[in-house]
C-alpha cells in the first residue's frame, strides 16, 4: 500500500471549512497547532497574495507560520485579518 502526505491546504475550500478548522485548533489550546492551521489556511488562499496584503515577503510569512516560526502577535492578528477573520474574546466557562 502506498501512502501520500495529506496537505490540508488542498482541502480547505469553503468559509465553513476554514472556520471549523480554525475553531478546532483554538479549542486545542496549542499555539504551534494554531500557527500551523493559520499557515495551512494562508497557503490554501495563496500565501503570495496574503504576504502582499501584509506587505511582507512571502518567504518571511512562510517562515513565521512554520513549526519553527515564532511570529509576533501582530503577524498572527494581521494574517487572520487578511484571511477575513478577527480575534475576539470570550470568557472561559469553568469546568
Amino acid at each position: 500500500m502506498k501512502t501520500t502526505k495529506w496537505d490540508p491546504a488542498e482541502d480547505i475550500n469553503t468559509k465553513e471549512e476554514v472556520y471549523a478548522y480554525l475553531e478546532a485548533a483554538l479549542e486545542e489550546n496549542d499555539t504551534e497547532l494554531l500557527l500551523a492551521v493559520i499557515g495551512d489556511i494562508a497557503r490554501s488562499k495563496g500565501m503570495a497574495a496574503i504576504a502582499k496584503e501584509l506587505n511582507v515577503a512571502r518567504e518571511s510569512l512562510y517562515r513565521s507560520l512554520s513549526a519553527a516560526g515564532n511570529p509576533s502577535f501582530a503577524t498572527v492578528a494581521n494574517t487572520l485579518n487578511a484571511l477575513g477573520y478577527q480575534l475576539t474574546l470570550k470568557q472561559k466557562i469553568p469546568a
